[in-house]
């Protein structure tokens, strides 16, 4: 817990001090780079200070240009280890409360994230006609296919949203597998233990090869090449090799 308050106190002060010339920065310059890259640093800084290790491998499979990277989600932890792995900018689905965050919220928006209100399907749907719209003009996005955190670190099924943006933008699909982040933080706790995550980079997957017809048989390819690279632990149960 001493951590957890560790992280958030002097998180808080952090975005204090470089959140507010960085939002003025990128209004003025419109250029985000520098507020991203602040945050991404600042957040993986106070993440090892508290004595939690980011290991990461398979960055030689990311392909140039726009990408939709799809990772699974079991923590609060795994969000920084996931986020700071990608070596590009990228944008987020968010959920739409974190925007009203003070400082960070316009952050958020300053970085060209977007809104999802996942308890009201239009507006859902609408934040991810936004997202593929903006994938179709550069810009790369990373997304949760499972929608939510899983609730003992197994890989859960997936929304078919990530698939169907990359199907609209022609774009590869990155998958990527973290393990070990449900250890260090688990789901509604605020109580973080020191340990190790490992963030690996899968072979991307050419959505552009599928019609919108198609996208049951890509999502399936997408959460099986994930559920097969993680340990056992974090199979689905059922899956083969899952203990």
């Amino acid at each position: 817990m001493l951590r957890a308050v560790f992280i958030g106190i002097f998180l808080s002060v952090y975005i204090l001090i470089a959140g507010p010339p960085l939002l003025v920065y990128t209004l003025i310059s419109r250029n985000p780079d520098p507020l991203y890259w602040a945050g991404i640093r600042g957040v993986m800084f106070f993440v090892r200070a508290v004595g939690v290790r980011v290991r990461v491998r398979g960055l030689e499979r990311i392909p140039p240009g726009v990408c939709l990277f799809a990772a699974n989600h079991t923590s609060s932890a795994d969000a920084p280890a996931v986020v700071g792995a990608i070596p590009r900018r990228i944008a987020i689905l968010l959920k739409a409360s974190l925007f009203k965050w003070p400082i960070a919220g316009q952050a958020f928006t300053s970085a060209r994230f977007i809104p999802v209100n996942r308890n009201a399907r239009e507006s859902a749907i609408a934040s991810v006609e936004k997202a593929t719209e903006a994938l179709k003009a550069g810009q790369s996005f990373l997304i949760y296919p499972e929608g939510t955190r899983s609730p003992d670190g197994r890989l859960q099924p997936f929304k078919k949203g990530a698939v169907v943006m990359a199907i609209k933008a022609g774009v590869p699909i990155v998958p990527m597998v973290c393990s070990g982040a449900h250890r260090i933080m688990k789901k509604r706790s605020m109580v973080i233990y020191p340990g190790e995550i490992l963030v690996e980079f899968l072979d991307p997957i050419d959505a552009s090869r599928y019609s919108f017809e198609e996208r049951d048989a890509l999502n399936e390819r997408v959460h099986d090449a994930m559920a097969s690279a993680l340990p056992p632990d974090q199979r689905p149960l059922g899956f083969p090799g899952a203990a």
